[in-house]
């Protein structure tokens, strides 16, 4: 193999909110880590703006939940409106569940904030080294490390660096999947889409009836933070260079508008829906959007890949800290996968169906029909559908599980025999929830502690968090998730 300039145990390719977070995870493992991110800096577009409970969760465990709801945005900025044009009057309204109220089955709540906002509370939250302007070439596998050949835009010159495992958060379009040769699965690009940042006085129509999202007729409306500025989301055009985006702007507001938008920035992109059809190669392992990207409506994206780091990063640290087999990192493909399958079905949904109510409403007003467009919010009724129990080789399911109905809330097996040791119980994102033996096996086979072994490094507890039991199931009642757990 090549030789490095730099050795760390995991390189992670991709400074978004999935990288971030791993770095930070690994860092409370011990793992020594090094991020490299291609852009000069953090992502000066607000993006991603749901963070939902699971994801709170997680940064509970970091110890920034209480900082990231400090600088979230007011409890309005979780409710949706349906209006024809942005002056006109609400003919449906949705709220974003879990955002700004409680769920039963967890400490924390859901917040409404914006990536710009979330990315520097991450970056702040480890110490290890993080590169900007920094860019995956190309990868060698060996039998005990991976070599990644990078370059340097900001200092120029290349350099190498040698891993024992790559973790690669580097988005839809991710260089790591690509010198993989691993293909995707599902609908692919679904929209070409224009995102136009701009300044304008919409107070008149939206100060008494505020909201995160103003879904029209003619694009989507988006509020970006409480002390003013805007975002158009809308189709892009057929040639985007010689567009008058203030002009689409003020035209996607309505006849009589009289508003003129100050235009700040356009971004183009691509609305991708798709999984990876692997989840990793070897040493080299996709996470993110890198390994299913999926539709924006529902803010199910940026969540889905915060929970993949969260399963993966405790896994590779128990192999790289010996107390767990290396066995253990495929069970990280064979418990997201399946969970990123069923949320990229539920986000495609929700993308066709907001497609339909736009599409149709555009043709009422055309016509002239009075009737609004019928809109479904199938987020709001799914949300919690997410959350069940699904097997893991960690604590494996007994021979004869009790069938249960589809749930519509977060569940819990019922199972026909007795634990054979006291469990964790974890909720995640999707049906990723398991759980966790509290002693690793004689022969090295998989297993999870939930708090490290003598002689490695892991997380402190927080709060209660560590030290109260929780239930495990029994052959009588179906184990129930704790008021406090991690």
């Amino acid at each position: 193999m090549p030789t490095a300039d730099t050795e760390v145990e995991v390189l992670i390719v991709g400074g978004g909110p999935v990288g971030l977070t791993a770095r930070a995870l690994l860092e409370r493992w011990g793992v020594r880590t090094l991020l490299v991110e291609k852009h000069p800096e953090l992502s000066p577009f607000p993006r991603s703006r749901l963070v939902n409970t699971r994801s709170m969760e997680i940064f509970r465990q970091l110890g920034i939940a209480a900082e990231i709801t400090g600088n979230a945005f007011p409890r309005e900025f979780g409710r949706i409106r349906f209006r024809d044009t942005l002056h006109d009057s609400d003919f449906a309204t949705a709220a974003m569940v879990g955002v700004n109220a409680p769920i039963s089955e967890s400490p924390v709540i859901g917040v409404a904030t914006s990536q710009d906002r979330l990315e520097p509370t991450l970056l702040a939250a480890a110490d290890a080294p993080v590169r900007f302007g920094v860019e995956l070439l190309d990868l060698a596998e060996g039998p005990e490390s991976v070599v990644a050949r990078l370059v340097d835009h900001q200092h120029g010159g290349g350099m190498r660096v040698r891993a024992r495992y790559v973790l690669a958060a580097d988005g839809a379009n991710s260089t790591v999947r690509e010198r993989l040769g691993i293909d995707t699965t599902g609908p692919g690009a679904m929209a070409a889409v224009t995102t136009v940042v701009f300044d304008a006085d919409l107070n008149t129509w939206c100060a008494d009836q505020p909201a995160g999202v103003y879904f029209t007729a003619h694009g989507s409306f988006l509020p970006l933070y409480p002390e003013g500025g805007w975002a158009w989301l809308a189709p892009t055009p057929e040639d985007p260079d010689r567009a008058d985006w203030a002009d689409l702007v003020t035209r996607a507001l309505g006849p009589g508008a009289a508003v003129r938008a100050d235009v700040l920035r356009v971004q183009h992109w691509v609305m991708h829906a798709f999984v990876a059809e692997r989840f990793g190669d070897g040493r080299i392992l996709l996470a993110g959007d890198a390994a299913h990207a999926l539709p924006i409506i529902g803010g199910l994206g940026m969540n889905t890949g915060i929970s993949d780091v969260h399963n993966l990063c405790w896994k590779l640290a128990g192999v790289l800290r010996g107390w767990a087999g290396p066995g253990l990192l495929d069970t990280y493909a064979t418990e997201r996968q399946p969970v990123a399958h069923l949320t990229l079905r539920q986000a495609v949904a929700n993308t066709h169906l907001m497609f339909q109510a736009q599409s149709l409403r555009q043709q009422q007003l055309q016509t002239g029909e009075a009737a609004p467009a019928r809109v479904e919010l199938p987020w709001s009724d799914r949300y919690f559908a997410q959350g069940s129990y699904s097997a893991s080789p960690t604590a494996p399911l007994p021979s004869s599980p009790t069938a249960l109905p589809r749930p519509s809330r977060p569940t819990w097996a019922r199972t026909t025999s007795p634990p054979r040791n006291r469990a964790t119980a974890c909720l995640t994102s999707g049906s990723d929830a398991t759980a966790r033996r509290s002693t690793p096996s004689a022969n090295g086979s998989p297993c999870s502690p939930p708090t490290p072994l003598a002689g490695s490094s892991g997380p402190p507890p927080h709060g209660r968090c560590a030290s109260r039991p929780l239930p495990t199931s029994t052959p009588d009642s179906a184990a129930s998730p704790p008021g406090e757990h991690c």
